[in-house]
C-alpha cells in the first residue's frame, strides 16, 4: 500500500498537469480553502447484478450483450460530459489503489455523497456546470447571449474563435460514438422477439444521431409486450448545477419481473382522482394526468453514467418530456433487485440503530417498495405548467425545479398512500408502517448529502416533518419515532407548499425553503455519523457485466 502522503502529493501535481485540458477550473484562493477529504470506496456496499435468464432466448441473451455494449459507450459520453473528453488519461495516469477506485465510484475527483468536495488536492471545486459549458462563463453571460436554443436539453456551450458562446448539439460533438451507438441498436432490433421493441430500438437509433427523442419516447410509452428494456441516451438533468438544463447520457438494462408487475398494474388508474384531491385550489391542479401510464418491476441488470454515478437508482419515471407526459403519462419502473439490495444492507441496519424500538417492526420492505413506486406514480400529480399560462414549471424554478420536483414526488407518495389506504385499496396493512419507513429511508437518502436534488428534497422533508411535530427525538435514546396525526398534518402542509411554488413558479420563494431547510443540522450530523461509526454502507456499487449475468 502507498502511503497517503504519497497519494495525496501525486494526486496535487497530476491536477495541476491536468488543469489546462481538462474541465476543472483553475484554483482559486477560494478553491484553495476547499477541503480535501480522504477517498472511502469503503462506504459502498456491493451487489451483483444478474438475474434469471434461463427463460430467455439465444436471440435475447446476444440482444443483452448488444445493449451492454451500447451502455458502456453512454459512460464515456457521461465521463466526458461530468469530467472532460481526457477523463481516460486522467484515470490511467491515477493507477493507486482506493484513489483510483473512489475515482470511478463518483466519475470523477469529488466525493458525491459528500457535497462533491474534491478527494484529490489542487483540482478545485467541481464546476456547476460540469462540462455542459465553458468554466469561465458566467450566469450573467449566459443570460444576456442572444443565442436561440440556448436552453436545449441536448447541446454543449462552447466559445468560437473569437471567443463567443456558440450551441454545440450533441449529435455533432459525439457523432462518431452515437454512430456506432445506433448501430448496435439497430443489431440488437434484429434479435429482439417483441417487435414493439424491436420498433422502439430502431427508433431510439434514430433518436440518439439527431436529438429528437419524442418520437421514441412516445413509442416508448406504447410497448407492452417485451421482457426486456433499455433506457439509453441524454435523460436526467442533474448533473447541470448551473441551470439544470442539460441532459447527461446514462443507461438501464432491465428485465421484466412480471409477478409483481401484475400487482401494480392498477395503481394508475387512481390518478385522476387524487389529483381532484390534492390540498391546493383548483388552478393549481387543474391539468389532467395521463392514465395511460405503466407501473412495473424489473431486475435491473446493468447500468452506466449517470445512472451509475454515486448513490444508485432504486425507481425510474419517465419519459421527462411534458408533452409526452400529458399525452400518454409516464412509465414507473421500480428496480426491484437494487431496491432489496439497499433495504438489506442498509435501511435495516439503520433502522436499528435509528428508530425507536416501539416503531421498529414498521420498517418493512413492502412499504419500502410501495414508498419508492408511489414516489414515482406522484411525479404525474400537480402541474407541468405555471398557473399563469406562461412557463413550464421547469423553465421558472430553474436550478431548483428538480429538488421541488422531488421533494413534491417524496410528500406527495405519502398523501397517495395515505388516501388509497382510506379507500381500502392497498389491502389488509398498517399505515405506520409507510409512515415510519418513510422516515428511516430519510436517514438513508440523507447520508447522500444536500448538494443533490434528492438531497435538498431529503433536508427540506426531515426538517419540515420535524418542525412540525411528525419526527420526534427521544434524547436518552437517541431514537427516532413517528407521531401520527402530526405525520399526516406535515405531509398536508408540505404537498400545498410545494405544489403552490410550483404552481406560481415562485423561484424567491423555493430558494428560501432550499436555503432554509435545505441543510443538515447539527444534531442530525451527529446521529447520522453514529451510522458510520456502526459501518453501516452509505449506498451500493454494482458489479456487473456479461460475466456476471453468465453470457461470456
Amino acid at each position: 500500500m502507498i502511503p497517503r502522503i504519497l497519494v495525496r502529493a501525486f494526486g496535487a501535481a497530476l491536477a495541476a498537469m491536468m488543469l489546462v485540458s481538462c474541465t476543472q477550473e483553475a484554483p482559486t484562493e477560494a478553491a484553495a480553502l476547499l477541503t480535501v477529504v480522504e477517498p472511502r470506496p469503503e462506504i459502498y456496499a456491493e451487489f451483483t447484478l444478474t438475474a434469471d435468464l434461463s427463460h430467455l432466448t439465444d436471440n435475447q441473451r446476444e440482444m443483452i450483450k448488444l445493449l451492454i455494449d451500447a451502455s458502456q459507450i453512454m459512460d464515456d459520453l457521461y465521463w466526458r460530459q461530468t469530467y472532460g473528453d481526457d477523463y481516460q488519461t486522467w484515470l490511467s495516469s491515477i493507477g493507486i489503489d482506493e484513489v483510483r477506485e473512489f475515482a470511478e465510484l463518483n466519475y470523477g475527483p469529488w466525493d458525491r455523497l459528500d457535497a462533491d468536495k474534491p478527494f484529490i488536492e489542487g483540482v478545485g471545486a467541481k464546476p456547476l456546470g460540469a462540462n455542459f459549458y465553458p468554466t469561465d462563463m458566467s450566469k450573467e453571460e449566459f443570460d444576456a447571449a442572444y443565442l436561440p436554443g440556448k436552453k436545449g436539453l441536448y447541446s454543449l456551450l462552447r466559445r468560437d474563435e473569437a471567443g463567443e458562446l456558440k450551441i454545440l448539439p450533441y449529435h455533432i460533438a459525439y457523432a462518431a460514438e452515437l454512430q456506432q451507438t445506433a448501430d448496435i441498436l439497430r443489431a440488437a432490433a434484429t434479435l429482439a422477439e417483441s417487435p414493439e421493441f424491436s420498433t422502439y430500438l430502431k427508433l431510439r437509433a434514430v433518436a440518439l444521431v439527431s436529438d429528437e427523442f419524442q418520437i421514441s419516447d412516445m413509442n416508448w410509452m406504447d410497448m407492452k409486450d417485451n421482457d426486456i428494456d433499455v433506457v439509453i441516451g441524454p435523460i436526467e438533468t442533474y448533473e447541470d448545477g448551473l441551470f439544470g438544463i442539460r441532459a447527461a447520457y446514462e443507461s438501464f438494462v432491465l428485465i421484466k419481473d412480471k409477478a409483481w408487475s401484475d400487482r401494480l398494474s392498477r395503481y394508475t388508474d387512481f390518478l385522476p382522482a387524487l389529483q381532484e384531491g390534492l390540498p391546493v385550489p383548483d388552478e393549481y391542479k387543474w391539468e389532467t394526468p395521463g392514465t395511460d401510464s405503466d407501473l412495473n418491476a424489473y431486475e435491473v441488470i446493468y447500468t452506466a453514467g449517470q445512472a451509475n454515478a454515486g448513490s444508485k437508482t432504486i425507481a425510474i419515471n419517465l419519459p421527462n418530456d411534458e408533452e409526452v407526459q400529458l399525452a400518454k403519462g409516464t412509465r414507473r419502473l421500480q428496480l426491484k433487485n437494487a431496491m432489496q439490495a439497499k433495504f438489506d444492507m442498509i435501511l435495516e441496519p439503520i433502522a436499528d440503530e435509528l428508530v425507536g424500538e416501539s416503531q421498529r417492526r414498521h420498517v418493512t420492505f413492502d412499504a419500502f417498495f410501495a414508498n419508492t413506486m408511489f414516489h414515482e406514480v406522484a411525479h404525474g400529480l400537480g402541474i407541468k405548467n405555471t398557473i399563469d399560462g406562461t412557463r413550464r414549471v421547469r423553465e421558472a424554478l430553474v436550478d431548483l425545479a428538480s429538488s421541488i420536483e422531488e421533494g413534491k414526488a417524496d410528500v406527495l407518495g405519502l398523501y397517495m398512500i395515505t388516501e388509497l389506504n382510506k379507500q381500502g385499496e392497498l389491502g389488509d396493512v398498517e399505515i405506520m408502517d409507510y409512515y415510519v419507513t418513510f422516515m428511516a429511508s430519510i436517514f438513508r437518502s440523507t447520508r447522500f448529502g444536500a448538494s443533490s436534488a434528492h438531497g435538498k428534497a431529503n433536508m427540506v422533508r426531515f426538517n419540515f416533518f420535524t418542525e412540525m411535530g411528525a419526527f420526534l427525538r427521544d434524547a436518552e435514546t437517541g431514537k427516532y419515532t413517528v407521531d401520527f396525526e402530526a405525520m399526516q398534518n406535515a405531509m398536508t402542509e408540505l404537498s400545498r407548499l410545494l405544489l403552490t411554488l410550483q404552481g406560481d413558479g415562485d423561484y424567491e420563494g423555493a430558494a428560501e425553503l432550499t436555503n432554509t431547510k435545505g441543510v443538515i443540522g447539527a444534531q442530525l450530523q451527529a446521529d447520522l455519523d453514529r451510522l458510520t461509526a456502526a459501518g453501516i454502507p452509505v449506498d451500493i456499487v454494482f458489479k456487473q457485466g456479461v460475466r456476471e449475468l453468465g453470457l461470456d
